[in-house]
């Protein structure tokens, strides 16, 4: 298989890995992991969040994943903040297509093999 952005998928693989354990990140890989358990991760490991965001949104514009429900080609990831008001840190994100609003917890995504 040829990856698109293997640098992108490196990053989620060594991120899965480093906060589940090998073993798990495989499985989670090859069956679906959660976008909502990939931002946890993200967010758990000690990089900034703006990094951590960057990461998540280069895996998921790769191309490389596979998504469920299938969210089309046209879709654009929204960033929630921990105070819509004063703060720049990111909590969660959303994925937004023409239709509808997919919540992380909706997302799954799955590295095809």
């Amino acid at each position: 298989m040829s990856l698109k952005d293997p640098d992108a998928v490196a990053a989620i693989v060594s991120t899965l890995r480093r906060v589940r354990g090998d073993n798990v990140a495989r499985a989670l890989l090859a069956e679906r992991v959660s976008l909502a358990a990939l931002i946890d991760a993200a967010f758990s490991l000690p990089i900034s969040n703006s990094d951590a965001v960057r990461m998540i949104a280069r895996a998921l514009d790769s191309g490389d994943f596979s998504f469920t429900p299938d969210i089309g080609p046209l879709w654009h990831v929204r960033y929630i903040y921990e105070d819509r008001r004063a703060s720049m840190r990111v909590v969660d994100m959303e994925i937004l297509t023409p239709d509808r609003t997919f919540a992380s917890t909706d997302i799954s995504m799955r590295l095809p093999v």
